[in-house]
């Protein structure tokens, strides 16, 4: 069965502290949700990559996520290039998202504007009917060994949390936010306390209030309790200007 909403990040809890709260509330309404991670984590400050596999297995099944996996791009060299784009777009026409979710196109870490770039890019050609991409082993069903058939998420939307930018819209997540930060919390190699990025990382005990402040922030933006900021580039589209949310006064 092809996914509803696949979100796409550069590391494994990146999409946890970023949408996470989304992704859970789409899985309550019985959509079909998966994370891709472009890399295994292995440069991270703390943990290893094997910590981070088991974490992000324990991550999605709280957050009730159909289908997760991490690709071989190594960390802290995500890369756009044309190998690395079919990497993404084999995963896209095979999970065949309708909405796909990427970081905000700037930030701090090079990795994660790279990987919303690499994300966009990989998605348009994903929809090239003249560009074949393979299956990696035999497949089991009637697509034998051809080719993926071509496929365009029809909506992208960027994840912005980590970047000091206003929202196109904001996901109220307040019935989520709990679930949330247990499966943010589940990175137990992330973030305990430990002498490792004890200059980087804040203590364990700030870290519900940090959390809390940025989606109280935005959720007071929506008018909600907490909420996960967005942002498109497209225009919006309204049918009925009646059912609007958000008070202006």
């Amino acid at each position: 069965m092809p996914l509803e909403i696949l979100a796409l990040a550069a590391h494994r809890d990146d999409v946890e502290q970023t949408c996470g709260g989304t992704l859970l509330k789409m899985a309550e309404r019985g959509y079909r949700t998966g994370i891709l991670d472009l890399t295994q984590g292995e440069m991270g400050t703390r943990g290893t990559a094997e910590e981070r596999a088991s974490e992000a297995n324990e991550a999605a099944r709280i957050l009730r996520v159909s289908w997760r996996h991490a690709l071989d791009i190594p960390d802290g060299r995500v890369e756009n290039t044309w190998e690395n784009r079919l990497k993404v777009v084999r995963v896209l026409r095979e999970q065949r998202p309708r909405v796909l979710i990427l970081p905000y196109w700037e930030g701090r870490h090079p990795d994660h504007y790279t990987a919303s770039i690499l994300g966009y890019e990989a998605a348009f050609l994903s929809g090239l009917a003249k560009l074949a991409v393979h299956h990696q082993e035999p497949a089991s069903r009637d697509s034998a060994n051809g080719p993926f058939a071509p496929h365009r998420p029809f909506k992208i939307i960027y994840a912005s949390l980590y970047r000091d930018v206003r929202p196109t819209f904001v996901v109220d997540i307040t019935a989520q936010f709990e679930t949330r930060l247990a499966a943010l919390m589940a990175y137990k190699s992330q973030f305990t306390d430990q002498e490792a990025g004890s200059g980087i990382f804040p203590a364990q005990k700030e870290i519900r209030a940090r959390v809390e402040s940025m989606a109280r922030f935005y959720g007071m933006l929506g008018g909600v309790t907490y909420a996960e900021p967005f942002v498109q580039k497209e225009v919006g589209l309204v049918d009925d200007v009646m059912a609007m949310p958000v008070k202006s006064i």
